[in-house]
């Protein structure tokens, strides 16, 4: 099996979809999604990456997006609802790791999540060197 099948696989455990453009592969997954009446919130985690067939190397970079619209109650910097956000990141030149967790209430309802910064990454780095490639972190693009 193909080093893109294998992270298909791994998208697939996770619920992410992956889809490739000029040889650039995308990984997405929503980690969070709050809808509320008039507004609209959403976490997204995206992965990019480029194989190196000719040096069985492959480039990777990731990021989280955080998205919304809409009105909101309270303070703007919490967004609808009231609650609390939780990041607890370690990040130097290498990639970002922790864990990024909030707990909030929504119009009488309980919204939580908790996401592991590093799960897609170790994976994607298991498998890469499992089947031989070198894998190499990017804090920015892809270096193309």
């Amino acid at each position: 099996m193909s080093l893109v099948e294998e992270i298909g696989k791994i998208a697939g455990e996770v619920g992410a979809d992956l889809h490739e453009s000029k040889g650039v592969y995308t990984l997405e997954c929503v980690v969070a999604e709050r809808k509320g009446w008039l507004s609209k919130r959403k976490l997204l985690y995206r992965a990019k990456f480029s194989i190196d067939e000719s040096n069985k190397e492959i480039r990777f970079t990731e990021m989280l997006k955080e998205s919304g619209w809409g009105l909101s109650s309270g303070d703007a910097d919490i967004g609808p609802g009231f609650g609390f956000k939780k990041e607890t990141y370690k990040q130097g030149l290498g990639p970002r790791e922790g864990t990024i967790e909030e707990q909030s209430r929504l119009f009488g309802e309980n919204y939580q999540y908790t996401f592991d910064l590093g799960k897609i990454r170790n994976a994607v780095e298991e498998k890469a060197q499992a089947l031989g490639y070198k894998f190499s972190y990017h804090l920015t693009g892809l270096g193309l």
